[in-house]
């Protein structure tokens, strides 16, 4: 998927981009079966353990806004309820699956490229 408002390529199923923070549009699909959330670490968005990423995921929030609201908690409540927490939810919390590769999703779009910039130019002597 590319993002529209930076032009990166990112993940599928991304809510935001990773480089730039835009809220990503979803595709709708008529017949597409609900899928149920779970709450696990991010496999795609992670700083230290992916928690916070996938807390963002789960809540659809920028994992930004998570990591932000975390650092502020852990400082005022004193360090250890905020290391301890985020130690729980490393332990608990699942790893989430990886993204598809990008050659499976070559596949099932197709593919448009340009000829090379320098194709049809003689190499000069």
């Amino acid at each position: 998927m590319i993002c529209p408002n930076c032009q990166r390529d990112i993940a599928g199923y991304s809510n935001f981009c990773y480089f730039c923070g835009a809220r990503q549009a979803q595709a709708q699909v008529a017949a597409a079966p609900a899928v149920q959330k779970r709450l696990v670490r991010s496999a795609t968005d992670s700083r230290l353990a992916g928690v916070c990423g996938g807390l963002g995921e789960y809540f659809d929030v920028d994992p930004t806004l998570i990591r932000l609201v975390w650092a502020l908690l852990t400082i005022f409540s004193g360090l250890v309820f905020g290391v301890v927490a985020y130690l729980l939810c490393w332990i608990v919390m699942p790893v989430g699956p990886l993204p598809l590769p990008a050659a499976a999703q070559l596949q099932t779009q197709p593919q448009t490229q340009a000829p090379p910039a320098d194709a049809g130019v003689a190499p000069a002597h």
